[in-house]
């Protein structure tokens, strides 16, 4: 999941998060797919970011997904043998790769 500025929303990227209005009123639900339409009427109502599903925008230093899981390893090299710190790094990955499939 990715958090953009509302003016980078392109047709068919999928909301992960709903979109509020200020009020918290629900103006389009997750999972909604993205259309002009939709996109022009969050542009309208001042939403100035929205959470979409995946990884749509490269961002410039960002790390793959697989330099983010060698990092993980790396900073539990030293904790091996210490197993409830090899169930948080477990979880991490699982988290870390989720995230990236847009679950």
């Amino acid at each position: 999941m990715q958090q953009i500025l509302t003016l980078q929303a392109a047709e068919g990227m999928v909301l992960a998060k709903d979109v509020e209005m200020p009020d918290g009123r629900i103006l389009c639900g997750k999972g909604t797919p993205l259309t002009p339409a939709i996109i022009d009427r969050i542009l309208k109502m001042d939403i100035s970011h929205i959470t979409v599903k995946g990884q749509p925008l490269s961002v410039e230093g960002g790390k793959t997904l697989e330099e983010e899981l060698r990092d993980i390893e790396k900073r539990f090299s030293r904790v091996k043998h210490v197993p409830p710190l090899m169930y948080i790094k477990k979880r991490l990955m699982q988290r870390k790769a989720a995230s990236r499939k847009g679950a």
